[in-house]
């Protein structure tokens, strides 16, 4: 029997993730509250338009766009409208005013955690938000709180569903880049403005919230290296598969030990992971993160890092999470960011490289490369060369003899190196006259 009051509930937004908690809030209502020890109320749903379509069926009279009146009078606020503003502005509101607040909003978290995690703190609130770094997977809690006593030292997460799936049908059906983000738009798993996904400003937003967590650091989202995968092409796929390994679009959160003491590292790059690697096997539109502690080793953490009901699951766990803390009583358990480390420069850290480059097809060529490599202190450890285009037959416009009638595609990998060292020795490379072009720089981040 359930003697704790009924906690009121309020929704903001009612889209994919919205309709879905709203949904199952309804429809398993007294099942979560029996778990959380309190009944649980949805007062009303926030929306811009009453009378907008909805894929939900869900009761009219819920609806409202009187957003401020329904948070002031809620004991939790969930918001699921995405954006900066207003729901920046809602969030303070419903902290100010006492409410527990639930969100998967990664982009406010990314830019404005610290004010949110701030005005909970001050009235004892708390910010819940399992649902914004990767969807339906549990990674926030186990951060927070199942690793509090262990000492994270990194994270690799494919943390993006659209690009991982796109990655993947390149590699494993050989489809041009293309090709494939146009299959994705058409099957919902990318946007009509695919920027977000493709260019890396998701990931980056989620590794920012991975790394706060992880190190106990803030990290604002202006300090993550970003890169997307545009420019990731069916050659450079298979040129990896014939090296061993997978390209997949990775954040990359570390622990760095430099002459003036720690420091982290926080990315976003398409990277190539050995396939041997557990992340090598996460296929489709599935999101995974590796945790390596120093005590409990390695970890991974692997589902579906989008989809609507998918998201809902998280959501609808920190509504019970926030129920039980009304219930048992107490202030909430604040963000702990008391290490403060710097978060360095892309330039300053070490990993091995693979450079692609389109080439003349001549003698001397991988000697005058080698020569530009080694003054950057990059060392070649594999290359492979393969030609992209056919010799001239006209032999009145061919090359001296002995010399090659095309171009080629020069593939280097490298031994350890330093970002700074590389892209200088990517500059050189670039502006030589036996480089046509720079096709790409794939750092290996597990092998």
């Amino acid at each position: 029997m359930i003697d704790y009051r009924r906690l009121r509930v309020a929704l903001l937004g009612a889209g994919a993730v919205g309709s879905q908690v709203a949904a199952l809030l309804l429809k398993h209502g007294d099942e979560l509250a029996d778990r959380a020890g309190a009944g649980l109320e949805l007062a009303g749903i926030a929306v811009r338009d009453v009378d907008a379509p909805r894929a939900t069926d869900l009761p009219r009279e819920l609806f409202t766009t009187d957003a401020e009146t329904l948070i002031v009078g809620s004991d939790i606020v969930i918001e699921l409208m995405g954006g900066i503003e207003p729901a920046r502005s809602y969030l303070l509101l419903a902290l100010r005013s006492g409410a527990d607040v639930v969100t998967a909003n990664k982009a406010l978290l990314a830019t404005h955690g610290p004010e949110l995690f701030d005005a909970a703190d001050q009235v004892g609130a708390q910010v819940y938000y399992e649902a914004a770094a990767a969807g339906a997977i549990p990674i926030i809690r186990p951060l927070r709180d199942s690793l509090a006593g262990d000492r994270v030292n990194r994270i690799m997460g494919i943390v993006n569903g659209t690009t991982n799936y796109i990655l993947d049908r390149m590699d494993t059906e050989g489809a041009d880049f293309g090709d494939v983000l146009a299959q994705a738009q058409a099957l919902g798993y990318a946007e009509a403005d695919p920027t977000a996904d493709v260019d890396g400003y998701d990931a980056a937003q989620k590794a920012a919230i991975l790394a706060s967590l992880a190190f106990h650091t803030t990290v604002p989202l202006e300090a993550v290296y970003r890169e997307g995968i545009r420019d990731v092409d069916a050659g450079i796929i298979e040129s990896a598969r014939r090296a061993g390994y997978v390209v997949k679009l990775l954040a990359v959160c570390e622990r760095m030990n430099g002459a003036t003491g720690e420091s982290i590292s926080v990315r976003v790059y398409p990277a190539l992971i050995d396939r041997g690697h557990p992340l090598a096997s996460v296929h489709g539109a599935n999101n995974a993160v590796f945790v390596e502690a120093e005590a409990a080793g390695s970890l991974m953490f692997y589902g579906a890092g989008a989809g609507g009901v998918q998201t809902a699951s998280a959501v609808l766990g920190d509504l019970v999470s926030a129920a039980r803390r009304h219930v048992a009583g107490g202030v909430g358990v604040g963000e702990s960011t008391y290490a403060n480390l710097p978060v360095v420069e892309i330039g300053r850290v070490t990993t091995r490289y693979q450079i692609t480059l389109e080439v003349d097809d001549q003698t001397g060529v991988l000697a005058t490369i080698a020569g530009i490599l080694s003054e950057g202190n990059v060392s070649i450890a594999t290359v492979e060369q393969t030609p992209t285009m056919p010799p001239i037959a006209d032999a009145s416009t061919s090359p001296a003899a002995g010399q090659g009638t095309g171009r080629a595609r020069l593939v280097i990998g490298t031994h350890k190196a330093v970002e700074r060292d590389l892209s200088e020795t990517v500059e050189r490379l670039a502006a030589s006259d036996v480089v046509e072009r720079v096709v790409s720089v794939l750092r290996v981040e597990a092998d």
